[in-house]
């Protein structure tokens, strides 16, 4: 009897054990698929549903409108003479207020600023060096804290880029591009002195600004084991756990940053941002005036998010502290356009594939309502293929005239579902990007076999 009781104890042991290991892997593998949000995807929650967000280059470059830092490590300019643009750095203009302002009219939600770039000089009163706007510079005031301040009095997320490279210190490993001052492993003191500098700067950065976002740079010159990567995310995860690295700190980031080129396919990253110029150039220069249209930029956003991206635009302030009229001109535009058509933009996710419509397109949150962005003037009527939903309503998104379909193709004794001819009277057409919503009867549902052979007989 005492026998048989301990061997159905150890049976039930056993089966208990296997039912705990089965919950655990059927939540761990649904948590994976989405069934179940992740402490990671509610951190990301705002930075997905931002959708817009404006980034700035500003420094000494803008001084004599040069590439900012590559100009001396290319060799197109002595280091001596790129250190000379302090004189220039007045910031006599800057209006961190304007600035936030503009940002906020654009309909960015969040805003990333170069807090110190590849040369290695910082906006803020760094206490780990005097190659600073306060210290070294004509302009001898912190113009980091002030614009920080400004972004969180308008709402708008506070993001941070921070050169992981410095050419301008004296104990970093590379200096120009055909000149290297020593190699980390040769010299493990040395480049332990940089190692406490650059993560004493990240420290104030946290300590003073609590960022919502990093944006790093430069990763490329070192390993992941060289930077200190994962210490250095734990440091600033210790400050708050819910901010957010992009994907340059050598695979310790939470999302993937395409640069300038619009990815053709859609990225395989969960979350990404496309960085992106206005003109050329990232920093002021006077001679770039090679300006995307409005138009154009609209039209690269809506391909951005129709794939579940950000697009971080890029303005270039001058050294007096002033925005170009040309940047403010783009954002004032977009900005027009944000505001309209802002139902199907932000909280919006990826849209159908191109296969079902050849423009861009978001779905709500709960998919239910998808948006159609109609690229030009279509001359009448515009086509969805393969939509098995029953749409109830269609109306231009930002002004509610009520539009009319028809669905052609559909016979009784087949799944394919035709396709839907939706009518665009020229009148509802906006200047930029016309959008269209669709009220479907569920979620969304789209027919994605390949056609077959029908014989009649």
């Amino acid at each position: 009897m005492r026998i048989r009781f301990q061997n159905n104890y150890k049976t039930m042991i056993k089966r208990i054990f296997l039912i705990g290991i089965l919950l655990f892997v059927t939540t761990f593998s649904w948590s994976q698929v989405g069934g179940v949000k992740t402490k990671s995807d509610e951190k990301m929650q705002w930075f997905q549903d931002a959708k817009l967000g404006i980034f700035i280059h500003w420094g000494l470059y803008a001084v004599n409108g040069i590439d900012e830092s590559w100009s001396f490590y290319n060799g197109y300019i002595s280091h001596d003479n790129y250190l000379k643009q302090t004189k220039g750095f007045t910031a006599k203009n800057y209006n961190p207020g304007a600035w936030a302002e503009l940002i906020k009219k654009s309909g960015a939600k969040y805003s990333v600023i170069t807090s110190k770039h590849h040369d290695g000089f910082a906006l803020w009163n760094s206490k780990y060096s005097n190659f600073n706007a306060v210290k070294g510079s004509a302009a001898k005031k912190d113009v980091l804290s002030p614009f920080v301040k400004a972004l969180r009095e308008n709402n708008l997320k506070v993001g941070i880029y921070y050169s992981l490279p410095d050419w301008s210190y004296n104990d970093y490993t590379h200096f120009l591009r055909d000149s290297i001052r020593y190699k980390a492993k040769d010299e493990p003191k040395r480049w332990n002195t940089f190692l406490k500098y650059y993560q004493g700067q990240l420290k104030e950065i946290a300590d003073l600004y609590n960022p919502d976002l990093y944006w790093f740079d430069g990763d490329w010159e070192h390993s992941s084991e060289e930077w200190e990567a994962p210490k250095v995310r734990n440091i600033l995860f210790e400050k708050n756990p819910n901010t957010i690295l992009n994907s340059r700190l050598q695979g310790n980031g939470d999302y993937a940053t395409p640069e300038q080129g619009m990815p053709i396919t859609r990225p395989k990253d969960k979350y990404w941002e496309l960085c992106m110029t206005m003109n050329n150039s990232w920093g002021f220069q006077k001679n770039d005036r090679d300006y995307k249209t409005p138009n154009q930029i609209i039209g690269i956003f809506a391909d951005v998010i129709s794939n579940g991206g950000n697009l971080l635009l890029d303005i270039g302030p001058k050294a007096d502290g002033t925005i170009p009229k040309e940047q403010v001109n783009i954002l004032n535009e977009l900005g027009n356009w944000t505001a309209k058509h802002k139902e199907a933009i932000y909280g919006s996710r990826a849209g159908i594939p191109k296969e079902h419509f050849y423009g861009p397109t978001t779905l709500s949150k709960d998919r239910k309502m998808l948006y159609l962005f109609v690229k030009g003037n279509p001359n009448g009527e515009i086509v969805v293929r393969g939509l098995k939903n029953k749409i109830n309503r269609i109306w231009v998104v930002g002004n509610g005239t009520k539009l009319s379909h028809k669905v052609v193709g559909k016979v009784y004794w087949s799944h394919y579902p035709g396709i839907t001819y939706i009518d665009v009277p020229e009148h509802a057409l906006d200047d930029h990007i016309t959008v269209l919503a669709l009220l479907l009867d569920g979620e969304v549902d789209l027919y994605r076999e390949d056609g077959a052979v029908i014989e009649s007989n």
